[in-house]
């Protein structure tokens, strides 16, 4: 009974929320395309300065110098919760709800442009390095923060709407409770994130790097 009462909420939270849904995930994919897009409008100069950088970071992937997985799972998970933390404090103000679409588009872009880059400059070996550097652990960051994205942005509303819709005797306490307690679980999912961005990304990386120069 508990486990269909949670997914009828599910599916109700859903179903009220599907039109959000759909326009924070076309958000997304908008920020994805316009990164990929970025790459063609760089300058030579700028690709190959870029291309430059990147090379050395793949040989220092190659001969295993970079640092330790303790402190990448520290700087990405740190990383991580000021992201979070920002999205939160943005979603409990009533003005923050375009800048909380903002970064979710920043964060497409980002996306988008390093996997854009690798394959424009490396081609099959660049979707591979992308196969490995950017989607072990943005298979569990794009849904996360799309849903916290959808959160913030929905709790914005609800802060909205009580501030100017006067006939609205909705108490915020309960929803602020469980707003931040999502977040709390937020952050949990996303250490798993950073555990895959730091242990196995780069052994990963490492493999395809050292297939690559034997070519």
């Amino acid at each position: 009974m508990v486990r269909k009462s949670w997914q009828d909420r599910a599916a109700c939270h859903i179903q009220e929320n599907s039109s959000l849904y759909l326009f924070v995930s076309v958000l997304l994919l908008m920020g994805v395309i316009f990164g990929a897009v970025l790459v063609n409008s760089l300058q030579a100069s700028q690709k190959q300065d870029l291309y430059f950088y990147l090379s050395r970071f793949f040989g220092q992937v190659s001969q295993g110098k970079f640092a330790s997985s303790g402190e990448m799972f520290q700087e990405s998970y740190f990383s991580h919760l000021k992201y979070i933390g920002l999205i939160w404090l943005l979603g409990i103000s009533v003005i923050g709800l375009p800048i909380i679409f903002i970064l979710l588009f920043l964060k497409g872009v980002v996306v988008g442009f390093t996997v854009g880059f690798l394959v424009n400059q490396l081609g099959w070996n660049g979707f591979l390095l992308s196969f490995a550097a950017v989607l072990p652990q943005n298979l569990i960051i794009i849904p996360v923060f799309l849903v916290m994205t959808m959160a913030a942005a929905s709790f914005s509303l609800r802060m909205i709407r009580h501030q100017f819709v006067r006939r609205m005797h909705e108490p915020l306490l309960p929803l602020f409770v469980r707003y931040t307690c999502f977040f709390l679980v937020i952050g949990l999912a996303l250490a798993l994130a950073s555990g895959i961005e730091s242990y196995i990304s780069p052994a990963l990386m490492k493999s395809i790097v050292e297939a690559i120069n034997k070519k």
